[in-house]
C-alpha cells in the first residue's frame, strides 16, 4: 500500500494529539479509565480506534491484492477482482470512518451549532448516566381486565 493511506491516519491522529494535548496512547488510557469524563475525547478515541483497524483491513487487502497480481498472466481471474473489490470497500470503510473523525473533530462541522445541536447537546445533558433511553414504568392499558374478572360474567 501507499504512504498517502497510512498518512490518513497519521494525519488524523496529530490532529487529535494537539486537540487533546497529548499522544494518543495516553488519551486511550484516559478515556478508559474515566469514559463519561470527556463524552468528545470518548467518541474521538472510539473512532479513532475503528480507523486504525479499517486501515489494518485495507493494508491486508492490499498486500493480498498484490500477491495476486504478482502471479497473474495478462488476464486477471475473477478471485483478483474479488481482491480488488475488497480493497475498494476497505478504502471506502477507512474513508468514512476518517470522515467521521474530522467531523468529530471540527467544532465548527456542519450539524454542530444551531437549534438542533443545541436541542440534542440539552437532551444529553438530561440523561441520566447509564440510560440509552428514557424509561418509564408501563402502564396497563385501559383495556385490561383488572385482577380477579373473568371475561363472562
Amino acid at each position: 500500500m501507499s504512504d498517502d493511506a497510512d498518512d490518513v491516519v497519521g494525519v488524523l491522529t496529530e490532529q487529535i494529539e494537539q486537540r487533546f494535548s497529548m499522544n494518543i496512547e495516553t488519551l486511550k488510557a484516559a478515556v478508559t479509565a474515566a469514559p463519561d469524563a470527556n463524552c468528545q475525547a470518548t467518541d474521538v478515541v472510539r473512532w479513532h480506534g475503528l480507523l486504525t483497524e479499517s486501515q489494518t483491513v485495507l493494508e491486508r487487502a492490499g498486500d493480498d491484492l498484490l500477491r495476486a497480481l504478482e502471479t497473474q498472466p495478462s488476464e486477471v481471474d475473477d478471485p483478483t477482482m474479488d481482491l480488488a473489490h475488497r480493497v475498494n470497500a476497505a478504502v471506502s470503510t477507512r474513508d468514512g470512518r476518517a470522515m467521521v473523525v474530522r467531523w468529530l473533530l471540527d467544532p465548527d462541522a456542519p450539524g454542530k451549532r444551531g437549534p438542533a445541536a443545541d436541542r440534542l447537546a440539552r437532551l444529553n445533558r438530561s440523561q441520566r448516566p447509564g440510560t440509552a433511553v428514557p424509561t418509564r414504568t408501563a402502564a396497563r392499558p385501559a383495556t385490561a381486565l383488572a385482577a380477579g374478572q373473568g371475561v363472562l360474567r
